[in-house]
């Protein structure tokens, strides 16, 4: 393959990539990944939201012999968020309930990460300014903020 070629593919590749990244929110924490999503684990709770799972990926990654990064998701929910969700479109059980990511990056810096619950309005048969996306949105921003607060 020529080089331009390669290129031409790197590109499109990029291009196609860019508007799934664009669908993450990222934030910061001062914290480890740990005390992150101890942290967020906590907040889930005291909202009345129940946590569903917590996976310790880089404990699975050293299961298999394999060395990852500090890495966590919480899966979480609260069926009146939820539930209208599915009511729109049951298909949104895919992305229900909500998960949450914290990873520590090479030089330590702890990243927590989500899907933008707007980004259920292109998957599923959700109206982008449907309530209940509004309502997710602010759950995970306030959720997120309280687990990477100082």
């Amino acid at each position: 393959m020529t080089l331009t070629k390669l290129a031409g593919a790197a590109s499109i590749a990029v291009a196609t990539a860019l508007p799934a990244a664009a669908e993450l929110v990222h934030k910061t924490s001062p914290h480890s990944v740990e005390v992150t999503i101890d942290r967020l684990e906590a907040a889930v709770t005291g909202a009345g939201a129940t946590v569903f799972a917590r996976v310790d990926h880089a404990k699975g990654a050293a299961s298999v012999g394999s060395d990852l990064r500090p890495t966590q998701m919480l899966m979480f929910g609260n069926p009146k968020l939820g539930t209208p969700a599915m009511l729109a479109d049951q298909a949104a059980g895919l992305d229900l309930p909500l998960r949450v990511v914290a990873y520590a990056d090479g030089e330590g810096v702890v990243h927590v990460v989500y899907h933008a619950p707007s980004s259920m309005a292109a998957t599923h048969a959700i109206p982008k300014d449907a309530e209940v996306l509004k309502k997710m949105t602010g759950a995970l921003d306030k959720l997120t903020n309280a687990a990477i607060a100082e």
